[in-house]
């Protein structure tokens, strides 16, 4: 029996969520709904000209494995961190989580990763993220016996963009696949996809990665095609299982010839989509670590994402376990 039912390995960035009009992405040279790299200069830049922001633990991967915790779990996390005010801030926030954190953190510089949010009127989310000591994460930092002894190894396409990053990655799939374990990746963002198309496509198809986790923007990018139907049949053909998320149209998952249509819960109102992704993929991760059927799982998934969108910030205020109980999804 495995010790952990997840691990998840990613860049261990602080959030600074801000408000935001449009105008201000336009005047900042800020690429809406995207992720955008930057260096420290223009992190310090963006701090400056941000209004009132709220500080909180982050990462694609670091949010997932907070929202599988949340539903009760058992996670451990990968990532790197500098020994700095903001390392410290991630570092206790994933453990209050209930996360399994520990990566050594770096001695001195580069910084710990920060990602300015701008969320406009409308609920969508830029992000603008200086990587810091994400970069260092290498195979050094792979915990053999965590990852051998966890259920599925789940990664973060953003990692793809620090080199070392993909050696560690590597090393956690083989070390995984020897001990009979899944791996899922996230493909985390269009132009993620667009500077690692070959890449991750060769990872699919060499089964490095049995499980995918796309939106529909993502996917399209992936096979290079405007019809949604044609990219979700190429994926078909490169990955065992795969959850594509559509927002307000709910989600599809394939398995072999197998499809599931999965319906978005309905909302109050639209906050914050930041993260949205994130706790689709820690629903459905829980849902199949507990090796509930899939049309389970997806129902989770868009659980946890209907939850987050309506808060600001991507950590679970509420506890999902109970809204999943209530909603009739899991048992007390």
């Amino acid at each position: 029996m495995a010790t952990y039912d997840v691990l998840c390995i990613g860049n261990a960035i602080v959030d600074i969520i801000a408000r935001a009009e449009d105008d201000f992405l336009k005047d900042n040279g800020i690429i809406k709904g995207a992720m955008n790299l930057i260096d420290a200069d223009r992190a310090e830049l963006l701090y400056e000209r941000m209004g009132s922001a709220i500080e909180t633990s982050g990462g694609s991967a670091g949010n997932t494995a907070a929202g599988i915790a949340n539903f009760g779990s058992s996670t451990a996390y990968f990532g790197k961190v500098a020994d700095d005010h903001l390392g410290k801030i991630f570092r206790h926030d994933i453990h209050a989580q209930g996360v399994a954190f520990d990566t050594k953190p770096l001695a001195e510089t580069p910084p710990t990763a920060r990602s300015m949010i701008l969320v406009t009127p409308d609920g969508e989310r830029s992000m603008n993220t200086y990587l810091g000591a994400c970069v260092e994460l290498s195979p050094e930092d792979v915990e053999d016996d965590k990852v051998g002894n966890s259920g599925i190894v789940y990664f973060e396409g953003y990692l793809w963009d620090p080199p070392r990053a993909k050696n560690a990655i590597r090393k956690s799939a083989e070390i995984a696949h020897a001990n009979g374990k899944k791996v899922a990746m996230s493909l985390s963002d269009p132009f993620c996809v667009d500077r690692y198309r070959e890449e991750f496509l060769e990872l699919m198809q060499s089964g490095t990665v049995d499980i995918i986790f796309a939106n529909d923007d993502e996917l399209k990018s992936l096979y290079q095609t405007a019809d949604f139907d044609t990219a979700l049949q190429a994926l078909r053909g490169d990955c065992d299982l795969a959850a594509v998320t559509k927002g307000a149209d709910g989600s599809v998952i394939i398995s072999g010839d197998d499809t599931y249509d999965i319906q978005a819960i309905e909302i109050n109102e639209l906050v914050d989509t930041t993260g949205a992704g994130d706790l689709y993929a820690a629903g459905f991760l829980h849902g199949y670590a507990q090796g509930l059927d899939l049309n389970i799982c997806g129902k989770l998934g868009s659980l946890a994402a209907g939850i987050i969108i309506q808060q600001i910030g991507p950590r679970p205020q509420v506890s999902l376990k109970q809204a999943a109980i209530d909603a009739g999804l899991l048992s007390a």
